[in-house]
């Protein structure tokens, strides 16, 4: 699984935090978590911080490129479902037990959430969502 970027596709701003990094790109951000860290409602509240810095006004998707294992608190998904402008949320990973998790993850959150093998068919499903009017 590996992200090729192409000569439209740069990236904003990278931000390094203390469980992964979170790449920010003209419509969309990218999220990719360390091995075994824990995404907390602290954490979330700064992916949050981060989408209001470069989406304030404007739609955009959520991409959790799961390369590594790590744990979700899923009241996390309760915060995520009140942003508005947050049009398209995918997971991309090739583990089962990723696939197994999204069906539990998709009952807390509640709005378009999708589950991908292929990262291009993720972004491309995204930048979809984020057109639609």
């Amino acid at each position: 699984m590996k992200i090729e970027q192409s000569k439209n596709k740069t990236v904003v701003q990278e931000y390094h935090l203390e469980t992964g990094v979170i790449q920010v790109y003209d419509d969309y951000m990218v999220a990719i978590f360390d091995e075994g860290a824990t995404l907390t409602l602290e954490n979330a509240f700064q992916i949050i911080g981060i989408s209001e810095i470069h989406f304030r006004i404007k739609k955009f998707g959520y991409i959790s490129l799961r390369k590594n294992s790590y744990a979700i608190d899923p009241t996390v998904y309760g915060y995520l479902r009140e942003i508005e402008n947050l049009k398209a949320f995918a997971i991309v990973s090739v583990k089962e037990i990723d696939m197994h998790n999204f069906k539990i993850e998709k009952l807390f959150y509640k709005n378009p959430m999708k589950f991908f093998i292929q990262y291009e068919n993720a972004l491309a499903w995204v930048k979809k969502r984020v057109k639609a009017k």
